[in-house]
């Protein structure tokens, strides 16, 4: 399981994302295809960028499926009706204002170490 202090990120690449999990790049655009609540932003290249909020659905919907064996149609219906979801929409909130609050700390150590 992914910890919220681990995505120090802002964006992560579809690779990054797959080795997180052991699976393939494939399973990934896979599943951005089965459900839509997987956005991840494309740069100009048209490489997918995941952000700490769809990495965190990501981790819902693997433990869905590939932990506790429910079906894809089942994952999407738990999903929807919130049963599966560990974190309700507003802790993305707190886990995005983590990351950037731990992005502060580390280039605020930077520089005090640079004195």
């Amino acid at each position: 399981m992914i910890q919220e202090a681990e995505l120090t990120k802002l964006y992560y690449t579809i690779g990054e994302v797959a080795n997180m999990f052991n699976v393939n790049t494939s399973l990934i655009r896979f599943w951005e295809n089965e459900f839509p609540s997987i956005k991840p932003k494309k740069n100009k290249k048209g490489n997918r960028l995941f952000s700490p909020k769809s990495i965190m659905e990501i981790q819902h919907i693997y433990e869905l499926v590939k932990k506790e064996g429910y079906t894809l149609e089942g994952a999407k219906k738990a999903l929807r009706q919130g049963e599966a979801s560990n974190t309700p929409a507003e802790s993305m909130e707190d886990i995005e204002r983590k990351i950037i609050i731990q992005r502060l700390e580390n280039i605020r150590e930077r520089l005090l170490a640079l004195k």
